[in-house]
């Protein structure tokens, strides 16, 4: 419903990237031959940048764009996905970001200002400017017209039609500018009362309201229905794929921030402090291990099945995390489903528990035969006991633990397999020695 903040023509041949900065190309024809030489350069400079810009983490693109003359810095920002801008912009030193701000166009000026006060996941951050914004009493003429000198520095897909406060009235399609009889005013033919994007509202909430509409562009409206932006369908979208393949990074204690091309020491640096912390819940788990030493010692044949119990319920748990991340990030556990689904993962885990303990308790069975254990039998009963309550306690950690974790106001994603992995090691380790311990 409105153009992607002020942005020059798409130019396909040149593999969709502009083909022109923020300088128009008009300006460029009427360049002195030197002048036009050194705009070409300047925009394959920024052509360069803008997908190398989008591999760093905000605080390393912002040291990169520093380095770059103010005006290239302001072209690469212009392009970028409003969401990375910002934070980008947030990064920057005062002085650069002044520069960037001063050399942009007014109303990109005055956008990405607005943007910056709303916090990073929600629509607000993604908003672009809407520059066809027109009266109720604005005739269709009257819009083209306006039109033809928007379209030279913008692609604009809607109108918008406001009242004196800004409030959103309506919005026009082009096809309905393009048929109507030019002396219509554009409250005839505009769709009154349109679907519009709250800017507090997170951008998940923001995709599940929009999934099945398919708008290229979203207007974005304050309490009071002023309109304050725009949100492109493209961006939404990107904008959630980028958080979710943050997840699966989150998850063992990798910092969204840390990118292909971040180096080494940062890396070290984001990194060390998880595989510190997960050393030390590593340490719970081996202690619980050094409790049964003498049991150990006195049935050697246990050791051998330690890291297939431990595995086996470690996927048990992590389907079970997989199922219930996948459930939040989707809204579909709405409040009073954690124990419908807690109970679902315990009797999963009941079941899984029950085949796959049978398959192991033969498994120790005729181990225990071939090595000659008088107790071949109890060893394998342990064996699949001990895998049933695993899978079960599994199940059930794997949906508690980001249930507890999003309680506690912290990312549900964050670090979560590490907790998970301590859980299902100290239990099914426990109970398999506990019960070897007191059983055989």
């Amino acid at each position: 419903m409105s153009p992607r903040a002020p942005r020059p023509f798409v130019n396909t041949e040149l593999g969709g990237l502009p083909a022109a900065g923020p300088v128009t190309i008009l300006a460029a024809m009427n360049a002195t031959s030197s002048q036009t030489e050194f705009l070409m350069k300047d925009e394959d400079q920024v052509r360069e940048l803008v997908p190398k810009i989008s591999q760093y983490s905000p605080e390393e693109a912002a040291k990169l764009l520093t380095s770059f003359r103010p005006q290239i810095m302001c072209s690469v920002l212009e392009l970028l996905n409003p969401g990375v801008r910002q934070n980008i912009l947030e990064h920057l030193p005062e002085a650069a970001r002044q520069e960037a701000l001063a050399l942009t166009l007014a109303e990109n000026r005055t956008q990405w200002t607005l943007n910056a006060g709303f916090a990073e996941g929600l629509v607000g951050r993604l908003m672009e400017p809407p520059l066809a914004i027109f009266s109720p009493e604005v005739t269709i003429n009257q819009a083209i017209e306006e039109l033809r000198q928007l379209v030279k520095r913008a692609f604009i897909t809607y109108g918008f039609v406001t009242d004196p406060k800004g409030k959103l009235l309506g919005v026009v399609a082009m096809r309905e500018l393009a048929l109507g009889e030019g002396s219509e005013r554009l409250e005839q033919i505009m769709v009154k009362k349109p679907f519009f994007l709250d800017p507090g509202m997170s951008s998940i909430d923001a995709m599940r309201a929009v999934v099945t509409r398919h708008f290229p562009v979203y207007p974005v409206c304050d309490a009071e229905g002023r309109l304050v932006g725009v949100v492109r369908g493209q961006t939404l979208f990107e904008a959630q794929a980028i958080e979710l393949s943050a997840q699966a990074g989150a998850m063992v204690g990798v910092e969204r921030e840390e990118r292909l091309v971040t180096p080494w020491s940062r890396s070290l640096k984001f990194r060390h402090p998880w595989l510190q912390l997960n050393l030390l819940t590593a340490f719970v788990a081996a202690a619980v291990v050094g409790m049964f030493a003498h049991t150990l010692e006195r049935i050697v044949l246990l050791a051998v099945f330690l890291p297939v119990l431990a595995g086996q319920s470690g996927n048990t748990g992590c389907q079970a995390l997989a199922v219930t991340l996948r459930g939040i990030t989707l809204g579909e556990l709405a409040r009073g489903r954690q124990k419908y689904l807690v109970a679902k993962e315990a009797l999963l885990g009941l079941c899984n528990g029950a085949l796959v303990g049978l398959t192991a308790g033969l498994g120790m069975f005729f181990y225990a035969q071939h090595q000659h254990h008088p107790k071949a039998i109890m060893l394998g009963l342990v064996v699949c006991l001990a895998m049933v309550v695993s899978c079960i306690i599994s199940g059930i950690s794997g949906a508690l633990v980001p249930i507890t974790l999003r309680k506690l106001g912290a990312d549900p994603a964050t670090a979560s397999s590490i907790f998970l992995t301590t859980a299902t090691d100290v239990v099914s380790m426990g109970t398999f020695l506990g019960l070897a311990s007191i059983l055989v």
